[in-house]
């Protein structure tokens, strides 16, 4: 546990170095009027407006059944805010250094080649990418969650522009409110569809300053996944089932989730397709087996390496006609040193690559050499 004895002492320096309303670099000076803007047009938890001087960023959901927050980008000093914003959060942009909750945010910045803001990351275990791995290694990163738990001391000792929390509360956030540091919620796994949360580049380019370059990577990546989608079309639907047994419960996807529309763009016959649930549904295996167990795909969600491992966890999973003359597929093929999977990492930012995965496995004829990114068969 932490020294809960330093943290009267620890709020008091950062009150006394928190005296200005926002944190972050220097706007003075600045062009009220951006070299560009973001417009959102896939993702649904999120919106944002330009204003002169400054952008009015808003998160529905910042966590499951929150209210919506609201945030003051702010980008010009003395820029008029209107006194409907006068209790929103501000925080300075561009900014200059930046801790991200959740290894879904990563991906982001390596996408918009701005590494050299990322300061803090909440649990470094996790993290897959080299680049980030490195910034890691040679001290450049601090983590400040290391027991997946919010350390005050270590967030005001590094004092961020911002954290962006992973879209979950955490009672540390008010403190650090109090003590002067911006804390804006990225809630991306809220969005039922692949290309919204992917959008949410937009939002990281907002806070960096980098609007151009979401732009172009976000249009290549929409471009690509809808090309993929197009072919995938023009194929006959292939029976599959998708999750695991956990806890004696299967999720399975919904026809309105995540996973559930890319089974669709892949051209995947989901049984729960026609579900408009933005979740997964938890059902029994004998209720799975009987709607889905002679699909000769199975994507499963469990780390194993081989078909023998799901085996020996259930005998039931033999049942399946996947595990008896079918595929099994699992997406582990990434992972990384400290055991972190770059399926939920870079997967979440790039469902371009996940859906070629998707489509190679179920029209194999569509992809011919098709180099996988996250999934891999088992064997």
């Amino acid at each position: 546990m932490r020294p809960r004895s330093l943290l009267p002492a620890v709020l008091l320096l950062a009150a006394g170095c928190a005296a200005a309303p926002v944190a972050g670099p220097s706007a003075a000076g600045c062009d009220p009027e951006p070299a560009a803007r973001s417009t959102i047009e896939h993702a649904q938890n999120v919106s944002l407006r330009y204003e002169e001087g400054y952008q009015v960023l808003t998160v529905a959901e910042p966590s499951p059944g929150a209210p919506p927050e609201t945030y003051v980008l702010l980008r010009c000093d003395g820029a008029g805010i209107p006194a409907e914003l006068a209790g929103a959060q501000r925080v300075r942009v561009p900014v200059d250094s930046l801790y991200a909750g959740s290894t879904t945010h990563l991906p982001l910045l390596v996408d918009l080649d701005r590494l050299d803001v990322l300061t803090g990351i909440a649990t470094a275990g996790y993290v897959s990418s080299p680049q980030v791995r490195e910034r890691i290694d040679a001290g450049e990163v601090a983590e400040y969650a290391p027991t997946e738990q919010v350390d005050v001391e270590r967030v005001l000792t590094g004092r961020p522009d911002v954290l962006m929390t992973g879209g979950f509360d955490d009672p540390a956030y008010a403190t650090l409110r109090e003590a002067g540091v911006p804390v804006v919620a990225n809630a991306e796994y809220l969005e039922p569809s692949p290309l919204g949360r992917a959008e949410w580049i937009k939002v990281m380019a907002a806070l960096t300053g980098d609007e151009p370059r979401a732009t172009a990577v976000f249009d290549e990546l929409e471009a690509a996944y809808t090309a993929t989608a197009e072919r995938a079309s023009a194929a006959g639907p292939v029976p599959v089932v998708a999750g695991s047994l956990f806890q004696g419960t299967w999720s399975v996807p919904a026809g309105g989730s995540y996973l559930g529309r890319l089974l669709e763009d892949a051209g995947g016959a989901n049984p729960w397709a026609a579900d408009p649930s933005p979740g997964s549904l938890t059902l029994d295996f004998e209720t799975v087996y009987a709607t889905a167990g002679q699909a000769p795909v199975w994507l499963a969600t469990q780390d194993w390496s081989s078909r023998a491992d799901a085996l020996a966890e259930d005998p039931r999973y033999g049942e399946l006609a996947a595990v008896r003359d079918g595929q099994v597929w699992t997406a582990n093929r990434a992972i990384g040193p400290g055991g972190g999977n770059d399926f939920y990492e870079r997967g979440v930012t790039r469902p371009d690559l996940v859906l070629a995965d998707l489509v190679a496995i179920l029209h194999p004829d569509l992809a011919p050499g098709h180099a996988f990114t996250f999934y891999t068969p088992l064997p």
